[in-house]
């Protein structure tokens, strides 16, 4: 099965015939039901990252228990739409970038589900899934959406927007693009043993320029990011394999000391 975690302007909308669950987990309830239906023919689940109505913020967001009903439920592969800002003139908003490298620059999350009994060091050097980024990057450019196939994404702890001086800092660390919740999210899935590939939708410029971030000028591009997701998703899931041969299904091994 797929998982979508639905980011800011993504809902259950994407699924035809769906249901709605409950989904017990160890570390809590999820953000909200898990939804199960189909794409294109695919089974596929839901779950709205920051709740249906969008009343939870980045950094209470529960993402060890929304990565784990997912698995407990039967996904395999996650892909993970996300608003991000740009933190570069060439990245500009309304494109999507695939992610390679993140910087994770949150200080207050739970981020790992070995957090006690068992220590594990999960390898990071390549954290999102080859294989579902190389079909998702393909069916993009063959839909015509804009899109960058690298970048690094640093992931702040929110929900405020960047000052000046730290967005001109995040862009000396080599970050292309900036968001809230790419991370733990990414490590949780990881840990779990689940492919992950996050499509980062730019909605903005960031506060490098200036040019000042405008919440209803994020929300209009948002909009028009949501319709090219849904597109793109549709075509995705039809070429996207039962079988996986990534290497995330075994990303574990020799992992826990």
């Amino acid at each position: 099965m797929i998982g979508i975690i639905g980011g800011t302007g993504i809902s259950a909308e994407l699924l035809e015939n769906a249901k709605e669950q409950k989904v017990e987990t160890p570390y809590g309830a999820p953000s909200d039901s898990i939804f199960t239906g189909s794409i294109a023919g695919k089974k596929v689940a839901f779950v709205p990252r920051h709740g249906r109505k969008h009343t939870i913020n980045p950094s209470n967001v529960n993402y060890r228990a929304n990565v784990f009903a997912l698995k407990k439920i039967g996904v395999r592969r996650i892909i993970a739409p996300c608003a991000v800002g740009s933190l570069r003139k060439e990245i500009t908003p309304g494109s999507f970038v695939f992610p390679d490298q993140f910087i994770d620059f949150t200080k207050s999350r739970k981020n790992t589900f070995f957090d006690a009994e068992v220590v594990a060091h999960a390898s990071m050097s390549k954290p999102f899934c080859s294989e579902t980024r190389a079909i998702m990057i393909g069916v993009a450019k063959r839909l015509g959406i804009e899109c960058h196939e690298k970048g690094t994404n640093i992931v702040v702890e929110g929900p405020r927007f960047s000052s000046v001086p730290e967005s001109r800092m995040f862009r000396q660390w080599g970050a292309d693009t900036i968001n809230m919740t790419m991370m733990p999210e990414a490590g949780l899935a990881r840990e779990a043993e689940l492919c992950y590939c996050p499509v980062a939708m730019v909605t903005d410029y960031d506060n490098f320029s200036e040019h000042r971030v405008d919440l209803a000028e994020v929300l209009g591009t948002m909009r028009a990011n949501a319709e090219n997701f849904r597109k793109l998703v549709a075509e995705a899931v039809k070429e996207i394999p039962e079988e996986r041969k990534c290497g995330c299904g075994s990303a574990m091994q020799g992992a826990k000391i």
